[in-house]
Protein backbone atom coordinates (compact mmCIF):
# COMPACT_ATOMS: atom_id res chain seq x y z
CA UNK A 1 0.00 0.00 0.00
CA UNK A 2 1.58 3.30 -0.85
CA UNK A 3 2.50 5.94 1.54
CA UNK A 4 1.06 9.76 1.68
CA UNK A 5 4.54 11.82 1.65
CA UNK A 6 4.69 14.49 4.15
CA UNK A 7 5.62 18.25 2.55
CA UNK A 8 4.52 21.65 3.30
CA UNK A 9 1.96 21.18 0.74
CA UNK A 10 0.14 18.69 2.60
CA UNK A 11 -0.73 20.80 5.87
CA UNK A 12 -0.99 19.00 9.74
CA UNK A 13 -4.06 20.30 11.92
CA UNK A 14 -3.89 21.82 15.59
CA UNK A 15 -5.26 18.43 17.00
CA UNK A 16 -2.80 16.42 14.81
CA UNK A 17 -0.78 14.84 17.86
CA UNK A 18 -4.06 13.96 19.91
CA UNK A 19 -5.01 11.98 16.41
CA UNK A 20 -2.02 10.53 16.29
CA UNK A 21 -1.88 9.17 19.68
CA UNK A 22 -5.20 8.01 19.30
CA UNK A 23 -4.05 5.66 16.53
CA UNK A 24 -5.33 6.63 12.94
CA UNK A 25 -4.94 4.14 10.35
CA UNK A 26 -5.63 6.05 7.33
CA UNK A 27 -6.05 9.64 5.93
CA UNK A 28 -7.62 11.51 3.15
CA UNK A 29 -6.50 14.39 1.52
CA UNK A 30 -8.79 17.34 2.02
CA UNK A 31 -8.46 21.33 1.22
CA UNK A 32 -4.73 20.42 1.39
CA UNK A 33 -5.03 19.32 4.78
CA UNK A 34 -4.91 15.85 6.55
CA UNK A 35 -8.13 14.35 7.34
CA UNK A 36 -8.51 10.82 9.39
CA UNK A 37 -10.41 8.10 7.89
CA UNK A 38 -9.92 5.16 9.96
CA UNK A 39 -9.39 4.39 13.07
CA UNK A 40 -10.51 0.97 14.39
CA UNK A 41 -11.91 -0.65 11.03
CA UNK A 42 -15.02 1.06 9.00
CA UNK A 43 -17.49 -1.16 10.41
CA UNK A 44 -16.36 -0.38 14.06
CA UNK A 45 -16.16 3.21 13.87
CA UNK A 46 -19.78 3.58 12.50
CA UNK A 47 -21.30 1.47 15.32
CA UNK A 48 -19.08 3.06 17.80
CA UNK A 49 -20.51 6.76 16.21
CA UNK A 50 -24.27 5.20 16.51
CA UNK A 51 -24.06 4.22 20.46
CA UNK A 52 -21.61 6.70 21.54
CA UNK A 53 -19.49 9.65 21.04
CA UNK A 54 -16.74 10.75 18.93
CA UNK A 55 -14.23 13.82 18.56
CA UNK A 56 -13.67 14.39 15.20
CA UNK A 57 -10.80 16.68 13.48
CA UNK A 58 -12.35 18.46 10.83
CA UNK A 59 -10.39 21.50 10.74
CA UNK A 60 -10.35 20.41 6.91
CA UNK A 61 -13.31 22.36 6.89
CA UNK A 62 -11.68 25.76 5.70
CA UNK A 63 -12.95 28.94 6.43
CA UNK A 64 -13.46 31.51 4.42
CA UNK A 65 -14.03 34.62 6.04
CA UNK A 66 -15.73 37.60 4.63
CA UNK A 67 -15.56 40.81 6.40
CA UNK A 68 -16.37 44.39 5.70
CA UNK A 69 -19.42 46.73 4.61
CA UNK A 70 -20.09 44.26 1.75
CA UNK A 71 -19.89 41.15 2.94
CA UNK A 72 -23.92 40.60 3.07
CA UNK A 73 -23.48 41.69 -0.12
CA UNK A 74 -20.95 39.27 -1.41
CA UNK A 75 -22.62 35.87 0.41
CA UNK A 76 -25.61 36.77 -1.81
CA UNK A 77 -23.79 36.90 -4.98
CA UNK A 78 -21.97 33.29 -4.87
CA UNK A 79 -25.34 31.69 -3.66
CA UNK A 80 -28.94 31.09 -4.79
CA UNK A 81 -30.30 30.56 -0.97
CA UNK A 82 -31.99 33.93 -0.21
CA UNK A 83 -30.11 35.05 2.84
CA UNK A 84 -32.01 38.46 3.56
CA UNK A 85 -33.83 36.82 6.93
CA UNK A 86 -30.74 35.18 8.10
CA UNK A 87 -29.36 36.85 11.66
CA UNK A 88 -26.09 36.88 13.31
CA UNK A 89 -26.44 33.46 15.46
CA UNK A 90 -27.87 31.35 12.07
CA UNK A 91 -26.09 28.99 9.98
CA UNK A 92 -27.11 27.73 6.76
CA UNK A 93 -26.37 24.94 4.11
CA UNK A 94 -25.35 27.17 1.30
CA UNK A 95 -24.93 25.50 -2.37
CA UNK A 96 -22.27 27.99 -3.92
CA UNK A 97 -22.49 28.19 -7.90
CA UNK A 98 -20.49 29.52 -10.52
CA UNK A 99 -22.09 31.90 -13.23
CA UNK A 100 -23.77 28.92 -15.08
CA UNK A 101 -24.91 27.35 -12.31
CA UNK A 102 -22.57 24.60 -11.98
CA UNK A 103 -21.95 23.92 -7.88
CA UNK A 104 -18.84 24.68 -6.77
CA UNK A 105 -19.05 23.84 -3.38
CA UNK A 106 -21.32 22.89 -0.67
CA UNK A 107 -20.65 24.88 2.75
CA UNK A 108 -22.25 25.57 5.37
CA UNK A 109 -22.43 29.51 6.06
CA UNK A 110 -22.13 31.48 9.64
CA UNK A 111 -22.96 34.81 10.33
CA UNK A 112 -21.17 36.10 12.69
CA UNK A 113 -22.72 39.33 12.52
CA UNK A 114 -23.91 41.94 9.27
CA UNK A 115 -20.66 42.18 8.51
CA UNK A 116 -18.64 39.19 9.54
CA UNK A 117 -19.66 35.75 7.81
CA UNK A 118 -17.62 32.46 7.62
CA UNK A 119 -18.02 29.81 4.80
CA UNK A 120 -17.31 26.37 6.31
CA UNK A 121 -16.19 25.19 3.29
CA UNK A 122 -15.99 20.91 1.64
CA UNK A 123 -13.48 20.08 -0.70
CA UNK A 124 -12.82 22.87 -3.37
CA UNK A 125 -10.24 26.00 -3.45
CA UNK A 126 -13.35 28.30 -3.16
CA UNK A 127 -11.08 30.93 -1.27
CA UNK A 128 -10.11 31.72 -5.01
CA UNK A 129 -13.51 32.31 -6.22
CA UNK A 130 -14.75 34.08 -3.78
CA UNK A 131 -11.84 36.08 -4.08
CA UNK A 132 -11.89 37.07 -7.85
CA UNK A 133 -15.90 37.47 -7.24
CA UNK A 134 -15.05 40.43 -4.91
CA UNK A 135 -11.68 42.33 -6.46
CA UNK A 136 -14.09 41.66 -10.00
CA UNK A 137 -16.92 43.64 -8.19
CA UNK A 138 -14.95 46.28 -6.62
CA UNK A 139 -16.71 45.27 -3.71
CA UNK A 140 -15.60 46.81 -0.12
CA UNK A 141 -14.65 43.74 1.43
CA UNK A 142 -11.72 41.70 3.24
CA UNK A 143 -11.56 38.03 2.12
CA UNK A 144 -8.99 35.87 3.79
CA UNK A 145 -8.18 32.31 5.45
CA UNK A 146 -8.62 32.79 9.37
CA UNK A 147 -7.04 30.63 11.64
CA UNK A 148 -9.88 28.68 12.50
CA UNK A 149 -10.06 24.92 12.68
CA UNK A 150 -13.23 23.09 13.41
CA UNK A 151 -13.32 19.90 15.92
CA UNK A 152 -16.73 17.88 15.70
CA UNK A 153 -18.36 16.23 18.63
CA UNK A 154 -21.00 13.40 16.74
CA UNK A 155 -22.74 10.70 18.59
CA UNK A 156 -26.11 9.80 20.94
CA UNK A 157 -23.55 11.08 23.96
CA UNK A 158 -22.55 14.36 22.26
CA UNK A 159 -24.79 16.80 24.47
CA UNK A 160 -23.72 15.09 28.16
CA UNK A 161 -20.10 15.22 26.69
CA UNK A 162 -20.28 19.16 25.35
CA UNK A 163 -22.34 20.25 28.79
CA UNK A 164 -19.23 18.68 30.84
CA UNK A 165 -16.58 21.30 28.97
CA UNK A 166 -18.73 23.88 27.90
CA UNK A 167 -21.99 24.00 30.16
CA UNK A 168 -25.33 22.97 30.76
CA UNK A 169 -26.04 26.11 28.56
CA UNK A 170 -24.93 24.45 25.05
CA UNK A 171 -28.10 21.85 25.16
CA UNK A 172 -30.10 24.68 24.09
CA UNK A 173 -27.96 25.52 20.77
CA UNK A 174 -30.84 25.02 18.18
CA UNK A 175 -29.93 23.04 15.10
CA UNK A 176 -28.13 25.37 12.89
CA UNK A 177 -27.74 27.76 15.28
CA UNK A 178 -24.77 28.69 17.26
CA UNK A 179 -23.28 30.44 20.38
CA UNK A 180 -20.14 31.23 21.80
CA UNK A 181 -19.06 29.45 25.00
CA UNK A 182 -15.84 30.07 26.52
CA UNK A 183 -12.69 27.76 27.25
CA UNK A 184 -9.70 28.78 28.96
CA UNK A 185 -10.52 32.21 28.70
CA UNK A 186 -11.04 32.27 24.60
CA UNK A 187 -14.67 32.60 23.58
CA UNK A 188 -15.41 30.03 20.75
CA UNK A 189 -18.65 29.58 18.16
CA UNK A 190 -20.24 26.44 19.01
CA UNK A 191 -22.66 25.14 16.40
CA UNK A 192 -25.15 22.36 16.22
CA UNK A 193 -24.39 21.09 12.90
CA UNK A 194 -22.20 17.59 11.66
CA UNK A 195 -21.31 15.41 9.34
CA UNK A 196 -23.45 13.05 10.10
CA UNK A 197 -27.09 12.28 11.44
CA UNK A 198 -26.16 11.22 14.81
CA UNK A 199 -26.44 14.79 16.23
CA UNK A 200 -23.85 16.69 17.70
CA UNK A 201 -21.88 19.79 17.34
CA UNK A 202 -18.96 21.47 15.19
CA UNK A 203 -16.63 24.20 17.60
CA UNK A 204 -15.17 26.74 15.75
CA UNK A 205 -11.73 26.54 16.68
CA UNK A 206 -10.53 30.18 16.58
CA UNK A 207 -6.77 29.78 17.23
CA UNK A 208 -4.32 27.37 17.03
CA UNK A 209 -3.09 27.03 20.28
CA UNK A 210 -5.38 26.28 22.18
CA UNK A 211 -6.29 23.00 19.79
CA UNK A 212 -4.35 20.21 21.98
CA UNK A 213 -5.91 21.58 25.05
CA UNK A 214 -9.52 21.63 24.09
CA UNK A 215 -9.04 18.08 22.66
CA UNK A 216 -7.74 16.75 25.85
CA UNK A 217 -10.37 18.33 27.80
CA UNK A 218 -13.01 16.73 25.54
CA UNK A 219 -11.48 13.32 26.11
CA UNK A 220 -10.76 13.52 29.87
CA UNK A 221 -14.48 15.05 30.41
CA UNK A 222 -16.09 11.87 28.44
CA UNK A 223 -13.48 9.27 29.85
CA UNK A 224 -16.81 7.02 31.35
CA UNK A 225 -18.97 7.78 28.00
CA UNK A 226 -16.91 5.90 25.78
CA UNK A 227 -15.27 8.92 23.95
CA UNK A 228 -13.08 8.12 20.82
CA UNK A 229 -11.35 10.07 18.41
CA UNK A 230 -13.23 9.04 15.30
CA UNK A 231 -14.20 10.70 11.68
CA UNK A 232 -16.82 10.95 8.77
CA UNK A 233 -18.46 7.55 8.46
CA UNK A 234 -18.98 6.96 4.55
CA UNK A 235 -21.33 4.11 5.55
CA UNK A 236 -23.31 6.07 8.10
CA UNK A 237 -23.26 9.48 5.55
CA UNK A 238 -24.48 7.74 2.51
CA UNK A 239 -27.76 5.80 4.61
CA UNK A 240 -28.48 9.42 5.75
CA UNK A 241 -27.78 11.10 2.26
CA UNK A 242 -24.95 13.52 3.04
CA UNK A 243 -23.54 14.18 0.06
CA UNK A 244 -19.90 14.34 -0.71
CA UNK A 245 -18.63 17.68 -3.03
CA UNK A 246 -16.13 16.01 -5.47
CA UNK A 247 -17.60 12.17 -5.00
CA UNK A 248 -21.38 12.59 -5.27
CA UNK A 249 -21.67 15.97 -7.14
CA UNK A 250 -19.36 18.50 -9.35
CA UNK A 251 -19.16 21.69 -10.75
CA UNK A 252 -20.94 19.56 -14.04
CA UNK A 253 -24.10 19.85 -11.70
CA UNK A 254 -26.47 22.12 -10.75
CA UNK A 255 -28.20 21.95 -7.33
CA UNK A 256 -31.09 21.05 -8.61
CA UNK A 257 -29.75 17.27 -9.91
CA UNK A 258 -28.03 17.48 -6.32
CA UNK A 259 -31.30 17.29 -5.07
CA UNK A 260 -30.95 20.64 -3.29
CA UNK A 261 -33.54 22.69 -5.32
CA UNK A 262 -35.47 23.55 -1.95
CA UNK A 263 -32.21 25.97 -1.52
CA UNK A 264 -32.39 27.71 -4.55
CA UNK A 265 -34.72 30.76 -4.25
CA UNK A 266 -33.93 31.95 -7.61
CA UNK A 267 -36.80 34.19 -7.85
CA UNK A 268 -35.79 36.66 -4.72
CA UNK A 269 -31.51 35.71 -4.52
CA UNK A 270 -31.27 38.80 -6.67
CA UNK A 271 -27.35 38.93 -7.22
CA UNK A 272 -26.24 35.48 -7.65
CA UNK A 273 -24.03 35.44 -10.52
CA UNK A 274 -25.60 31.88 -11.72
CA UNK A 275 -29.06 32.93 -10.98
CA UNK A 276 -30.21 33.73 -14.62
CA UNK A 277 -28.78 30.13 -15.49
CA UNK A 278 -30.57 28.19 -12.56
CA UNK A 279 -34.19 30.12 -13.36
CA UNK A 280 -33.64 28.29 -16.71
CA UNK A 281 -33.10 25.06 -14.78
CA UNK A 282 -35.85 25.45 -12.63
CA UNK A 283 -37.78 26.27 -15.50
CA UNK A 284 -37.26 23.12 -17.66
CA UNK A 285 -36.29 20.73 -14.69
CA UNK A 286 -33.23 18.37 -14.31
CA UNK A 287 -33.18 15.50 -16.67
CA UNK A 288 -31.13 13.55 -13.79
CA UNK A 289 -30.64 13.98 -10.30
CA UNK A 290 -29.10 12.21 -6.68
CA UNK A 291 -31.15 9.20 -5.88
CA UNK A 292 -30.24 6.06 -3.29
CA UNK A 293 -29.43 2.87 -4.83
CA UNK A 294 -29.55 0.00 -2.59
CA UNK A 295 -27.33 -2.95 -4.90
CA UNK A 296 -28.16 -6.35 -3.92
CA UNK A 297 -25.77 -9.03 -3.06
CA UNK A 298 -22.08 -9.30 -1.14
CA UNK A 299 -20.34 -6.25 0.18
CA UNK A 300 -19.02 -4.28 -2.75
CA UNK A 301 -15.56 -3.00 -2.61
CA UNK A 302 -14.91 0.75 -2.12
CA UNK A 303 -16.25 3.22 -4.64
CA UNK A 304 -13.33 5.19 -6.00
CA UNK A 305 -14.81 5.78 -9.51
CA UNK A 306 -18.10 6.45 -11.31
CA UNK A 307 -19.54 3.03 -11.56
CA UNK A 308 -22.49 3.02 -14.74
CA UNK A 309 -25.92 2.22 -13.84
CA UNK A 310 -27.18 0.32 -17.22
CA UNK A 311 -31.19 -0.57 -18.04
CA UNK A 312 -29.86 -3.39 -20.59
CA UNK A 313 -27.30 -1.99 -22.73
CA UNK A 314 -28.23 1.33 -22.18
CA UNK A 315 -26.20 3.53 -19.58
CA UNK A 316 -28.97 5.76 -17.16
CA UNK A 317 -26.56 7.16 -14.63
CA UNK A 318 -23.62 6.19 -12.47
CA UNK A 319 -22.86 5.44 -8.75
CA UNK A 320 -20.83 7.66 -7.12
CA UNK A 321 -20.73 6.41 -3.57
CA UNK A 322 -21.20 3.05 -2.07
CA UNK A 323 -20.69 0.84 1.05
CA UNK A 324 -22.27 -1.94 2.97
CA UNK A 325 -24.35 -1.50 5.43
CA UNK A 326 -24.11 -3.48 8.55
CA UNK A 327 -27.75 -1.73 9.81
CA UNK A 328 -29.33 -2.58 7.09
CA UNK A 329 -27.82 -5.46 5.58
CA UNK A 330 -27.29 -4.16 2.13
CA UNK A 331 -25.08 -2.72 -0.22
CA UNK A 332 -25.83 1.48 0.11
CA UNK A 333 -25.41 3.49 -2.30
CA UNK A 334 -25.91 7.35 -4.02
CA UNK A 335 -26.49 7.72 -7.68
CA UNK A 336 -26.94 10.08 -10.53
CA UNK A 337 -29.97 8.60 -12.15
CA UNK A 338 -31.43 9.72 -15.73
CA UNK A 339 -35.00 10.69 -15.03
CA UNK A 340 -36.89 7.59 -17.20
CA UNK A 341 -34.94 5.58 -14.59
CA UNK A 342 -35.27 7.97 -11.14
CA UNK A 343 -38.67 6.35 -9.62
CA UNK A 344 -38.71 4.65 -6.98
CA UNK A 345 -37.88 0.82 -7.36
CA UNK A 346 -36.86 0.63 -10.84
CA UNK A 347 -34.85 -1.59 -11.21
CA UNK A 348 -31.17 -1.58 -12.97
CA UNK A 349 -27.66 -3.03 -13.06
CA UNK A 350 -24.75 -1.54 -11.88
CA UNK A 351 -21.46 -2.31 -12.85
CA UNK A 352 -19.11 -2.65 -10.19
CA UNK A 353 -15.43 -3.84 -10.14
CA UNK A 354 -16.77 -6.95 -8.85
CA UNK A 355 -19.29 -7.35 -12.14
CA UNK A 356 -22.47 -6.79 -12.97
CA UNK A 357 -24.92 -6.16 -9.85
CA UNK A 358 -28.81 -5.92 -9.88
CA UNK A 359 -29.58 -3.04 -8.32
CA UNK A 360 -33.04 -0.94 -6.74
CA UNK A 361 -33.42 2.46 -7.15
CA UNK A 362 -35.55 4.19 -4.46
CA UNK A 363 -36.76 7.43 -3.54
CA UNK A 364 -35.81 8.21 0.22
CA UNK A 365 -32.20 7.42 1.80
CA UNK A 366 -32.47 4.89 4.68
CA UNK A 367 -31.58 6.94 7.91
Amino acid sequence: MALIAPSRRLRRTPFSEGVEAAGVKAYSVYNHMLLPAVFHSPEEDYHHLKRAVQIWDVSCERQVELRGPDAGRLMQMLTPRDLRGMLPGQCYYVPIVDETGGMLNDPVAVKLAEDRWWISIADSDLLYWVKGIAYGYRLDVLVDEPDVSPLAVQGPKADDLMARVFGDAVRDIRFFRFGWFDFQGRSLAVARSGYSKQGGFEIYVEGSDIGMPLWNALMEAGADLDVRAGCPSAIERIEGGLLSYGNDMTDDNTPHECGLGRFCDTQTAIGCVGRDALLRVTKEGPVRQIRPVEIHGGKVPGCDRLWPVMAGEKQVGHISSAAWSPDFGTNVAIGMIRMTHWDATTEVDVITPDGVRAATVFETFWN
